[in-house]
């Protein structure tokens, strides 16, 4: 089985599924750190509009996570682990109103998870 880019803590998947109870099907969005900080953003899917220059990571829970290309390329060596903290966020994303926040963990991927990599995802799906 290939190396998953993105995981997701058990508390992140509860998370999840609660907003997804309330706003229907989801996307994420890796902030790249001006406004709202370096943090992963959760929106109803199609409410942030993907640009030809953001790539897929892969999905969890059914929800695509999306990254900027520049940001991945210093990322790409990493594995990112979506998580769940109490506290507001100073951001749009839905979590924000329930008093938590989504926030991401990383480990450098070992030289044998690099050369099993799962491929990126089509952004156009």
């Amino acid at each position: 089985m290939p190396t998953p880019r993105i995981l997701a803590t058990d508390a992140a998947v509860q998370l999840i599924e609660k907003l997804r109870a309330i706003h229907g099907p989801l996307m994420f969005h890796q902030s790249g750190g001006c406004c709202d900080g370096s943090q992963p953003m959760c929106f109803a899917e199609g409410e942030f509009l993907i640009g030809s220059s953001d790539v897929c990571l892969g999905e969890i829970d059914g929800c695509k996570f999306y990254m900027n290309e520049d940001q991945f390329e210093y990322w790409k060596h990493t594995q990112l682990k979506l998580d769940v903290t109490p506290g507001r966020g100073s951001s749009f994303s839905l979590e924000i109103p329930l008093g938590v926040r989504f926030f991401i963990h990383s480990k450098l991927f070992t030289d044998e998870e690099l050369e099993d990599l799962e491929p990126l995802l089509s952004t156009t799906d």
